[in-house]
């Protein structure tokens, strides 16, 4: 199976590496190489800036889409959405710093990848054996214990574990040498213990490759590639960085909160595994008022900043069909992409549909909200309500949404009466179904049927919806 990209890996003697564990035998760890980085990071990065820009028309009617999301709950309706459409741009924070990105990040620095990684694996091919052992050996996580962790990613970065079955030569090749090559980054920060306690093999993968690319568009080509992953489907950060990002919150009262982890699931130490589950969290002491980008180095760490926003999210918001908010944490998944300057100049100036997917229960970042609650969070990190005021916006809430899908059986009140004072008058009930961890979620055959109904009827785009979609409406 082809990797669909030019040749720059090869296997050279520009590192050799030697990795020691409880087992005093181990032999010398063989030796997968990496060439010099050259000419060649420009034209891999060449590369993913034409397959990111690549604007010729799909054959199919499909409707295209961007989606503002996190890296977990809208996961569960990509597989629906890409039997209907793969024109579909994933806009990710880059500013998660829990679990093994937050190791990652500690030790290495950059932007948090974890978000990207797991949107990813969901858009990888899943047609051959070899796919499949590819998505298996990317989104496989270590054990929770330490030592067990490391002996196994040992095991993996020489080639032994059997998650290398099934994946041919190339692809082999190719992918442990970003391994190796992460292992040696780890390595030359001998002032830090790297803990591999839980770890993704994937994000490994993924930090290995932007390192050694010092580019995280190249880093998400390379993964694309790697995973086959439609071209016209594209996994944007929200901004295209590779400094470290953190992200802080204001709440009502004037507390600081900094830290994505802190906001939403507060842990008491790098080892401890994330608890999502809203009542594993205390409250807030108040509401989150506006969420905002905080210094990473030097001596002021509560000093604000403003990045850029990646241009080729602004490029695609020019010419999507329709913009989705997706469900999923508010304030740490889909608000640190709507506060940067543009995001709401260009999506205010775009007469599409602009949907909400309103969550089906409250968390610790959204307790006691209502749907206009939603709404008006959107709207003021859209306006940038709450930051300099010569920066700011003043659109209305139906510039930026004009329709609301609704999990039957949800805890979020709808408020229509307050909605309709919004502008918003499009509120659909949709079919849920009941998940054994998240508790009620959108069922995502309806959802996305919901959601190509209402494209269709505004932007009078016809959608074939597949066999299954039509038989559960």
């Amino acid at each position: 199976m082809a990797l669909g990209i030019s040749p720059t890996i090869s296997i050279r003697d520009s590192l050799s590496l030697r990795f020691f564990s409880k087992n005093p035998s181990r032999s010398l760890f063989s030796r997968a190489k990496l060439r010099p980085y050259t000419h060649r990071q420009a034209h891999l990065s060449s590369m993913a800036s034409a397959h990111c820009n690549d604007t010729q028309p799909c054959s199919s009617p499909s409707p295209s889409l961007l989606v503002f999301s996190g890296g977990t709950a809208f996961n569960g309706v990509v597989e629906e959405l890409k039997k209907v459409t793969t024109r579909v741009a994933h806009v990710l924070p880059v500013s998660d710093d829990g679990g093994s990105t937050a190791e990652i990040v500690r030790v290495l620095g950059g932007p948090a990848v974890g978000d990207i990684r797991s949107r990813c694996l969901r858009l990888s091919d899943e047609s051959t054996s070899e796919a499949l052992a590819v998505r298996r050996l990317l989104g496989h996580r270590l054990p929770i214990d330490p030592s067990d962790a490391k002996l196994e990613w040992y095991r993996i970065v020489e080639g032994e574990d059997p998650l290398w079955d099934c994946v041919s030569r190339p692809y082999r090749e190719t992918i442990r040498a970003f391994l190796v090559y992460f292992q040696d980054q780890i390595l030359r920060r001998s002032d830090e213990s790297f803990c591999f306690s839980n770890g993704s093999i994937g994000n490994f993968f993924f930090a290995g490759a932007r390192i050694f690319f010092q580019s995280l568009d190249a880093a998400i080509f390379l993964f694309s590639r790697v995973s086959q992953i439609p071209k016209e489907s594209l996994v944007l950060p929200v901004i295209s960085t590779n400094d470290r990002l953190t992200l802080g919150c204001e709440l009502s009262d004037g507390t600081i909160i900094r830290g994505q982890n802190e906001i939403s699931h507060p842990t008491n130490g790098r080892t401890e595994q994330i608890n999502k589950d809203y009542t594993s969290c205390s409250a807030l002491p108040s509401r989150i008022k506006r969420v905002f980008y905080m210094s990473s180095e030097g001596s002021n760490l509560l000093h604000e900043v403003f990045p850029s926003v990646n241009p080729m999210v602004l490029e695609q918001l020019s010419k999507v069909d329709c913009v989705v908010y997706a469900m999923g944490s508010l304030f740490t998944s889909v608000c640190p992409s709507l506060v940067l300057q543009g995001i709401g100049e260009r999506i205010s100036s775009r007469s599409i549909p602009k949907v909400l997917l309103l969550n089906s229960t409250h968390d610790r970042e959204t307790a006691g909200m209502s749907a206009s609650d939603f709404v008006t969070a959107i709207t003021d990190s859209l306006n940038r309500t709450y930051g300099a005021p010569h920066k700011s916006l003043n659109n209305r809430p139906s510039d930026y949404i004009n329709a609301i899908l609704v999990p039957r059986d949800g805890q979020v009140a709808v408020d229509t009466d307050i909605l309709a004072s919004q502008g918003i008058s499009h509120v659909v009930s949709v079919d849920s179904i009941r998940d054994p961890k998240a508790g009620v979620i959108f069922d995502p055959k309806s959802l996305i049927k919901a959601l190509t109904d209402f494209i269709c009827k505004i932007a009078s785009i016809p959608v074939k919806h597949p066999e299954a979609l039509m038989s559960s409406s």
